[in-house]
């Protein structure tokens, strides 16, 4: 039997539609334009990439650079950003190099195709536990970010209300649960390529609300109460000891890798997509005739038009919003997870497969300057990460000593 991909190819072939609807490859075009004689949409376009990458970029970690800077102070908080922006730009180039296997092959369409292809099977498999744990933990992660802001809204309407000596203290789990009950029911969004709208609104919010935090800055230093700051940081004293300055500023650089690599942002849906996807495809191919499977059932929602329900998407994801909101409740540590989350992350997605698939692809001369330089890279961030990694486990052993489960209050 002809193998569907090479039957799409010699029909695009006969039709003159190879370049237009088809990669070289034969499968169907992910972005691009539509051809003059078929007005068939391709699953992306420009603007629709662009609002998932920037929806994935500016979020949730920019809440945490506040705090990252106030740790390590005005010379090294700016000097880690830039270093690790710069670092994330190389190896970005270099796993951009890796889309085809060789430099002129088959395309990878997956970051673990190219691990495969490149490295092998006990490397692709340790890819795919890294970047599971990212977007699972990216979830988690956001979770949390969302309660807290939406306390965050509630106490700032009691101190406009009360007076800013009042406490107005709340608790999060009520909003956890809103946020949580909100994202079941957007997760039944069939797949990634229907997530474009909620992606560009989820951008706009992204760069709305760095921009209010950029105002209210100009704003509180405008009005000369910024409190007193210090250019190497938190100042040692009485409420912070030198190691607990040590541990903090080593947690601020997982924030910070955070920040730029494991992109926990505006729409929790970009990063539950792609594990969802992953689990039922898995069920399809093993059980491809069971009607719990496979079967969908067509439902009519006003005002929304005709939806295909299918069982265990419901189950599945319900099931896993539920778990992610549950863990958010047990560690509601916003800094300690962001941290933890970055550390894990940052090392094996960003640094070291881009530069093992880069040296194996280019053939680099082992012991050759450039050889040299891409594992000392490597290393420098392995140490980085491993720091940054043991500091956040300390905050999250220290903040669970004085926590109690589900009693989360800002």
């Amino acid at each position: 039997m002809v193998p569907e991909l090479q039957k799409r190819t010699m029909f695009a072939m006969e039709t003159g539609d190879v370049n237009c609807k088809f990669d070289d490859d034969g499968r169907v075009k992910r972005t691009g334009f539509l051809c003059e004689r078929d007005d068939t949409n391709i699953e992306g376009t420009l603007l629709t990439a662009s609002a998932h990458i920037i929806t994935a970029v500016i979020g949730s970690g920019v809440l945490s650079l506040a705090w990252a800077l106030a740790q390590l102070g005005w010379i090294v908080g700016p000097l880690a950003l830039t270093t690790f922006s710069v670092i994330t730009w190389y190896t970005s180039t270099l796993l951009a190099d890796s889309y085809r296997s060789p430099f002129n092959g088959t395309r990878n369409y997956r970051y673990m195709d190219a691990v495969k292809n490149n490295l092998g099977g006990m490397k692709y498999k340790f890819c795919g536990f890294a970047q599971e744990g990212n977007l699972i933990g990216s979830t988690i992660g956001y979770t949390i970010t969302a309660s807290i802001s939406m306390a965050a809204i509630k106490r700032s309407n009691c101190f406009h209300k009360n007076g800013h000596e009042a406490g107005c203290h709340t608790t999060n789990n009520m909003f956890t649960i809103i946020f949580g009950v909100t994202e079941i029911i957007l997760s039944q969004i069939p797949n990634f390529h229907e997530l474009s709208g909620l992606s560009i609104i989820a951008a706009i919010m992204s760069l709305a609300y760095s921009l209010i935090g950029l105002g209210l800055s100009i704003a509180k230093i405008a009005g000369g109460d910024t409190g007193k700051t210090s250019i190497d940081g938190v100042i040692i004293g009485v409420d912070v000891t030198m190691a607990k300055k040590l541990w903090n500023s080593l947690q601020a650089i997982g924030n910070i890798a955070f920040a730029y690599v494991i992109h926990l942002v505006g729409a929790y849906q970009v990063f539950c997509q792609p594990t969802f996807t992953l689990v039922e495809n898995w069920c399809s191919l093993r059980w491809p005739e069971n009607e719990f499977v496979a079967k969908e059932f067509a439902i009519n929602i006003p005002l929304c038009g005709s939806y295909n329900l299918n069982v265990l998407r419901l189950i599945w994801r319900t099931l896993y919003v539920t778990a992610t909101t549950v863990l958010a409740m047990l560690f509601p540590f916003f800094n300690s997870v962001l941290g933890l989350i970055g550390a894990a992350s940052f090392w094996p997605l960003a640094v070291y497969f881009p530069i093992k698939m880069y040296i194996s692809l280019a053939k680099v001369q082992r012991f050759s300057m450039v050889w040299i330089w891409l594992k000392v890279l490597v290393g420098v961030c392995f140490l980085v990460s491993l720091l940054a990694a043991v500091s956040s486990i300390e905050g999250i052993v220290m903040d669970v000593r004085a926590y109690k489960p589900f009693n989360s209050i800002s």
